[in-house]
C-alpha cells in the first residue's frame, strides 16, 4: 500500500485544477490518496474515486485530465485496454502498482501508459510522478520505481448488462478501432475499405446505441459503450 507522507508542498504554478480519477480495487488506497491529495494538492481534485473499471467510465466526470490506475483489477478488461481508451478519451495515465516486474511495466509503457509507479511509495512521491507525466515527461520503457509484492482483486459486484445495440460486425469492428484513439481514416485504412464508408460505419453504430438510449456521440461516449459491450477486452 502507498505510503502516506505529509513533507511535499503543492507545486504553485497550476493555472487550472487538474481533475483526477483514482481507480484500485482496494477502497483503503483509493481513499488514502484522495485525502492526501485533497490535504496537500489544492491544484489537483479528485473528481472520480472508485474500484470498478465501468465505474470509472461510466460516471459523469469521466473523461478526466488525469487518472491514477491499478494494475490489477478483479475483471477481464486487460490493463492495455484500460490505459488506452483512457488516453483516447484525453487523460494522462499513472499506473500504480504492486507488481513490480519489466514485463508489466513495458506492457503499461507500450500501451500508452504516462508512468510506472510502486505503491510501496509514499502517496507525495506517486504525485510528482503525476505532475511530470501532466508536464509531458513521459516514464522510459527501460527504468523506474520497483515493487516487491504481488496483488489480487476481488470481482466485486455484478454490472447489469445494458440493452443490445445490435451493431453488425463492420460497426463493431470500426468501433473497436476508433476508441483506441485513431482517426476516422485510420480506421478506414485498417479495415481496406473507404473513408466515407468507415465514416458511416461509425455514425451508423452511434445511432444504434442512440435508439436504446445509450449516448455515443462523443469519443468519451462512444468509449464507455465500448467498454460496456467487451470491446476493449
Amino acid at each position: 500500500m502507498c505510503g502516506w507522507s505529509s513533507d511535499m508542498t503543492p507545486e504553485p504554478d497550476a493555472d487550472e485544477v487538474v481533475r483526477v480519477a483514482i481507480l484500485d480495487d482496494h477502497a483503503v488506497i483509493v481513499d488514502g490518496i484522495s485525502s492526501w491529495i485533497a490535504d496537500h494538492s489544492p491544484d489537483l481534485e479528485v473528481v472520480i474515486r472508485t474500484t470498478q473499471w465501468l465505474d470509472l467510465i461510466r460516471h459523469p466526470d469521466f473523461p478526466v485530465d488525469l487518472v491514477l490506475m491499478d494494475l490489477q483489477l478483479g475483471d477481464t478488461v486487460s490493463i492495455e485496454s484500460r490505459i488506452r481508451a483512457c488516453r483516447a478519451a484525453g487523460a494522462i495515465v499513472v499506473v500504480v502498482t504492486a507488481v513490480d516486474d519489466d514485463a508489466s511495466r513495458e506492457r503499461c509503457l507500450a500501451a500508452g501508459a504516462d508512468a510506472f509507479v510502486s505503491k510501496t511509495l509514499p502517496v507525495d512521491a506517486v504525485v510528482a510522478a503525476a505532475r511530470r507525466a501532466l508536464r509531458g515527461e513521459r516514464a522510459s520503457r527501460a527504468s523506474g520505481d520497483r515493487a516487491g509484492a504481488s496483488q489480487a482483486g476481488d470481482a466485486g459486484p455484478v454490472v447489469a448488462a445494458p440493452p443490445d445495440a445490435g451493431l453488425s460486425a463492420a460497426e463493431r469492428r470500426a468501433v473497436e478501432l476508433y476508441v483506441q484513439g485513431v482517426s476516422t481514416a485510420d480506421v478506414a485504412a485498417s479495415m481496406e475499405v473507404g473513408y466515407e464508408t468507415a465514416k458511416t460505419y461509425l455514425r451508423r453504430a452511434r445511432d444504434k446505441y442512440a435508439r436504446v438510449g445509450r449516448p455515443a456521440g462523443r469519443r468519451s461516449e462512444l468509449i464507455r459503450r465500448a467498454a460496456e459491450d467487451g470491446m476493449l477486452e
